[in-house]
């Protein structure tokens, strides 16, 4: 099929896990022979340069200026193209940042507001930090090149995403699936954006099919937004698979164990129960050196955290890490930890699973309904996540157990699994385009 896919990032530009996902499933769906055409918000000099991606620039598509807010409160293949358009904006700014930004949604309303014309937007220079400004120009432009662009589904992942996947099916009639990864109620709790709150609903509710990469997510989905469950499908994320031996030997300068904290440095990921951890496990031995690495609003609380409790000597924070850097910080690792408050699914754990690095993750993710080979703890249980890391520190036989039984247990979690089940979705529309 001809899909029209909507997404905030892509390789190489990634700010986190949607990047990932969405670079996984294009290439498996295309592998299957279906035509994807990925509409990015920005393009860069430095962009991909693969020969058989086609990068087409926003200032390039003919559109016609109008009210968006009238109906709102790796290696790809050679049949995946790339439409972008630039913009400034960050695809995981927080709640606090979301309530700054919004503070001249009213102007914008008005802005926009405008009599229509038909016109090239430019996209070019700086259009300011504001977040919902830069979603109008997304979607505007958006709508426009589903005008142009020949394509059977449209396919939105996540809420930055969704008006431009409404004004896609306005403009051509087409259905559109929108895809989950994260909820309001994941990033900020019960401290809901209800700007962003409203677009979610919005967007689920106007869409034809909905894909949740977890029932975790599915059912956050349901009791939340009131959508009947029979509207939504689970299709677990995957991951890239390498070949055996994949990646570089790394040396370590130092003696002690590592355990790792990998991502972004927020409310959601709970970085101050791996902190309260930690102490735990110094408390008992002192050859562990504890790596933080991500960035985000909570992270000068965490190096604070760290100082008052007496441990900076044991922590090491590395900010934001992209690439070879990311695997080559999980190889030099004997733990990993996500201690997530609530994660839709997780793929890095699948990505330290891979590197041979055991794993131990929240009983508030998507992922544990996927991975048996990991230790599971509820995020708040500080007690029973030091008791889990000291575990497999100390005992070497564990850690090897786990590393063996990660390794087969990733070959049935695979994009190529979730790429088919995308496609049973899109079947169900095959009769109606």
């Amino acid at each position: 099929m001809k899909i029209l896919m909507y997404g905030w990032e892509f390789p190489p530009h990634i700010s986190g896990g949607l990047g990932t996902a969405c670079y996984g499933l294009t290439r498996a769906l295309a592998a299957l022979g279906h035509e994807i055409t990925f509409v990015l918000p920005r393009i860069s000099a430095s962009g991909n340069q693969e020969s058989h991606v086609k990068l087409v620039s926003s200032d390039q598509v003919e559109m016609e200026c109008r009210s968006l807010f009238e109906n709102m409160t790796g290696q790809e293949s050679d049949s995946i193209r790339i439409e972008a358009l630039p913009s400034t904006l960050q695809p995981y700014a927080n709640d606090a940042e979301y309530r700054k930004l919004l503070a001249h949604l009213e102007l914008i309303k008005s802005e926009m507001a405008e009599t229509v014309h038909s016109s090239k937007i430019s996209m070019a220079g700086d259009y300011g930090a504001n977040l919902m400004e830069e979603i109008a120009r997304y979607a505007r432009v958006a709508g426009a090149i589903a005008r142009k662009v020949d394509h059977e589904v449209i396919h939105a992942h996540d809420w930055m995403t969704l008006p431009a996947g409404l004004e896609a099916k306005k403009a051509s009639g087409r259905p559109l699936v929108v895809h989950v990864h994260s909820l309001e109620f994941d990033r900020s709790g019960d401290s809901i954006n209800p700007e962003v709150y409203a677009i979610e609903r919005k967007g689920m509710e106007k869409a034809d099919k909905i894909v949740a990469v977890s029932q975790f997510t599915k059912n956050k989905i349901t009791r939340h937004y009131g959508i009947k469950p029979g509207k939504i499908t689970v299709v677990h994320n995957g991951v890239i698979q390498h070949a055996e031996g994949h990646g570089f030997p790394v040396r370590r300068g130092i003696k002690k164990k590592t355990v790792l904290f990998l991502g972004r440095v927020t409310f959601q990921k709970g970085p101050d129960y791996f902190v309260e951890a930690a102490a735990r496990v110094i408390s008992v031995r002192k050859d562990v050196c504890f790596v933080m690495s991500g960035c985000g609003d909570m992270l000068h609380r965490m190096i604070e955290r760290v100082a008052e409790l007496k441990i900076g000597r044991y922590f090491h924070f590395t900010g934001f890490l992209r690439g070879t850097e990311v695997a080559r910080m999980y190889r030099m690792s004997d733990l990993y930890i996500m201690p997530s408050v609530s994660e839709p699914f997780g793929i890095s754990p699948l990505e330290a699973m891979q590197q041979g690095v055991p794993v131990i993750i929240s009983r508030q993710s998507g992922i544990s309904e996927v991975v048996g080979s990991v230790f599971k703890v509820n995020f708040w249980d500080v007690k029973e996540l030091a008791a889990k890391m000291l575990a497999v520190l100390n005992y070497d036989p564990l850690k090897k157990a786990m590393v063996h039984n990660a390794h087969r247990e990733l070959d049935n979690i695979t994009w190529e699994k979730a790429a088919g089940k995308v496609t049973e979705v899109y079947g169900q529309f095959a009769q109606a385009v």
